[in-house]
């Protein structure tokens, strides 16, 4: 299975709560729904629908998963929300049980097993395995090399802080850029993958 990262990014490499004000306000984050102004259902929602129809199972993190299974089940009626819901999903936590697993086709892989879970998740045969959000367990999948796509919707503000999902080890991670679409409100849509090694 291919790893692919999907995000909403701001100009200065921010991800945290493009949903809502509620989303996430860790570290006093005051923008949370930055993204909307952005959205259009063509490119940017089109990016999603993309990665969806290729992927065979989701990846989340704790926080991203309980935005999700609050708000996905209860949108039952279009393709999407069917897709998100009948889908097979992975969820990495070190807090979560079975019992919490209340979104359909949700499997739990505890945090001090996740690297390896998803590196066996990663050489299993299948389509894609697909990240959106979660910025810690992206961060820890770009770290450990088991990203092979990253698709980041890179939107016209700045937001002066927040979290990221890129490492800050001092390592050095050369891309390749695959593809740049740009939206009537500015959205970059860049599409990367893992370079091949460089001088």
């Amino acid at each position: 299975m291919r790893i692919v990262i999907s995000e909403f990014m701001s100009l200065d490499g921010i991800v945290q709560a493009p949903g809502s004000p509620e989303e996430d306000t860790d570290g006093g984050f005051t923008h949370g729904g930055w993204s909307h102004p952005y959205f259009d259902p063509e490119i940017v929602g089109g990016t999603f629908d993309d990665v969806l129809a290729k992927a065979d199972a989701l990846l989340f993190g704790r926080r991203t998963w309980q935005t999700m299974a609050g708000a996905w089940p209860d949108r039952a009626g279009d393709p999407f929300a069917d897709r998100m819901n009948t889908i097979a999903k992975y969820v990495v936590s070190g807090t979560l049980s079975a019992q919490d697993l209340v979104w359909a086709n949700t499997t739990l892989i505890p945090g001090g097993d996740a690297v390896g879970r998803i590196r066996a998740l990663r050489e299993a045969g299948g389509g894609d395995l697909a990240v959106m959000g979660s910025p810690t367990l992206a961060r820890t999948l770009l770290s450990e090399g088991l990203v092979d796509e990253l698709r980041l919707m890179i939107m016209p503000v700045l937001l002066g802080g927040g979290k990221t999902i890129f490492p800050a080890d001092g390592g050095l991670r050369a891309l390749e850029l695959l593809s740049t679409v740009t939206s009537p409100a500015g959205v970059n849509v860049c599409t990367y993958r893992p370079a091949a090694a460089h001088a």
